[in-house]
């Protein structure tokens, strides 16, 4: 059977380190494997989209009718489906939909995205069922949206190997005795870390350090909170770390919470860190909001708790920290969920089915 042919347009892609630059190298590279697959990828990050759309715009000219579907890496890029029908109105063209790509607030965005550009794309991907909401918000029909999670490349994970004494090099062999709970990733407000270090930090016994991996906007308000509450001593902010050492985060902190606040304007998308974690075998709780309901699945490959309910996540955290929680067990059947269902050789499969559909 001839494999279809497919373009992938991504304004997003590595070099440039984030989630969806990640998450668009990973689906390339794997439809590739299925398919005939062509990317055209915006390599430069933002500072280069004022000259990437425009090329598209000429590029897609001559190329448009070679392809049996096309590909859009987010939401932004719907301006080209728009652009794509004029060409060849019968050309399939599937967006993949992350969430703030669908939210950004802008009036002319909102104007023009929703009135002209959304309704010209054939289907929309969706990584979160919040996002299916806002699609439908935006008058997307609900039947032109399906949810599909993001993947992972399950071996990057699985086979690494770390000890608490790699984990101490890291931050610090004066916390031998300590427990550690751990978050990870952009430093946004919608990620509560900072309402974490106000109420539930203070309530948890003083062996447990609270360490925080990343950088980003909200950082001056997780300062104040650690000042205001005098944690000092109990939240470690490490800034940006490398690969290496978040994989040994992963792998040997007691548990990873994202403790997600509802922030106007703002939302998860998916949370990827949280499926990457999980497979790590590490204890994962949480916000049961937006995203991160689809991430994780309650009691299966994590732990989910009500959104800003201090008495909730003390709870599920003192559950999970305690010696009679039996952790073996449970970090293994979630590590088994997510690699059943979030590795990216069964995601792009699915990918292939909605785009060929």
């Amino acid at each position: 059977m001839k494999k279809p042919k497919i373009l992938f347009i991504s304004r997003a892609f590595p070099p440039v380190v984030g989630g969806i630059e990640n998450m668009n190298y990973e689906l390339s590279t794997w439809l590739s494997k299925y398919s005939q697959t062509t990317t055209i990828a915006n390599t430069l990050g933002k500072i280069a989209l004022p000259i990437f759309i425009p090329i598209m715009f000429i590029r897609l000219l001559f190329i448009v009718k070679k392809y049996d579907a096309i590909l859009l890496g987010d939401g932004l890029l719907a301006i080209l489906a728009w652009w794509i029908k004029k060409i060849n109105s019968n050309t399939k063209v599937i967006c993949v939909a992350h969430g703030l790509d669908i939210t950004y607030k802008h009036p002319l965005y909102q104007i023009f995205w929703t009135s002209y550009f959304f309704p010209k794309c054939d289907k929309f991907i969706c990584v979160g069922n919040q996002t299916i909401k806002e699609l439908t918000k935006r008058e997307v029909p609900q039947d032109k949206c399906t949810f599909i999670p993001n993947g992972i490349t399950i071996e990057k994970f699985v086979n690494f190997r770390a000890s608490r004494d790699d984990l101490l090099n890291i931050i610090g062999e004066q916390y031998n005795d300590y427990k550690f709970i751990l978050t990870s990733g952009r430093l946004a407000k919608r990620k509560g870390v900072a309402w974490f270090i106000r109420n539930v930090l203070p309530d948890l016994p003083q062996n447990i350090i609270y360490i925080v991996a990343g950088e980003g906007p909200d950082r001056k308000n997780i300062e104040n909170a650690i000042t205001e509450t005098k944690q000092f001593n109990r939240v470690l902010l490490l800034g940006r770390v490398t690969q290496e050492e978040l994989l040994t985060l992963w792998h040997t902190c007691d548990v990873f919470v994202q403790p997600n606040i509802k922030v106007d304007g703002d939302m998860e998308g998916f949370g990827i860190s949280v499926i990457e974690a999980a497979v790590c075998k590490i204890p994962v709780i949480v916000s049961d909001l937006e995203g991160l309901k689809d991430a994780i699945k309650n009691n299966e490959s994590g732990f989910t708790v009500a959104h800003e309910n201090k008495q909730q996540w003390l709870e599920k955290v003192l559950e999970v920290l305690d010696d009679n929680f039996k952790k073996e067990d449970f970090v293994e059947k979630a590590s088994s969920y997510i690699t059943k269902n979030n590795s990216w050789e069964h995601i792009s499969k699915e990918y292939l089915k909605e785009i060929l559909n």
